[in-house]
């Protein structure tokens, strides 16, 4: 069994507060709603809880992975959401793994994927603002439904800069993908 098996006890992990939602006031709903991938190599309530929250804001989102008491290598789900963000058949994903660390090392893989691992929201603002990073990376290890909700909602009301001196490093990461 790996890392993230049913069989490890989780203390804490996510309902501590017997919530069961996201359930927030979406400030950051979009004019233009966007179409987001959602995986993991694991069910949990952040799933749910995410989709249901990505969709109250206006959003599509989409869930590739295992459902309940199912588990998929990390490397093979993460990989296949992005790709499908790098296509353009989705503008954004979020992706977790028990750590979301070997998701972020997977979704970096891809070209033209810049996956940020975000445990707070200060994070996930600068993770947009400064590296324009388009995937999403959670632990489900310690990301709560309240910390999912501040990181979602800094996430998706940060518009990437725009100033010459950010586009000029996202040029530089661009030029890096295309040496690799």
């Amino acid at each position: 069994m790996g890392p993230t098996s049913s069989a490890i006890q989780r203390p804490g992990f996510l309902g501590m507060s017997g919530q069961s939602s996201l359930d927030f006031q979406c400030f950051w709903i979009k004019e233009v709603p966007v179409k987001i991938i959602l995986s993991s190599d694991e069910y949990g309530e952040l799933i749910p809880a995410i989709q249901q929250a990505v969709e109250k804001a206006g959003h599509e989102c989409t869930y590739v992975g295992p459902g309940p008491g199912e588990e998929k290598d990390w490397p093979v789900v993460t990989s296949d959401a992005v790709a499908r963000v790098a296509s353009g058949e989705f503008d954004e994903g979020i992706v977790m793994c028990w750590t979301g660390t070997g998701a972020t090392i997977a979704a970096n893989k891809v070209k033209g994927i810049r996956a940020a691992l975000c445990g707070d929201a200060e994070t996930a603002k600068g993770a947009r603002v400064w590296n324009h990073a388009n995937v999403l990376a959670l632990s489900m290890r310690k990301t709560s439904l309240p910390l999912a909700r501040e990181i979602l909602q800094s996430w998706f009301e940060t518009p990437y800069s725009s100033d010459d001196w950010n586009l000029k490093q996202i040029q530089s990461i661009r030029d890096l993908e295309s040496k690799a």
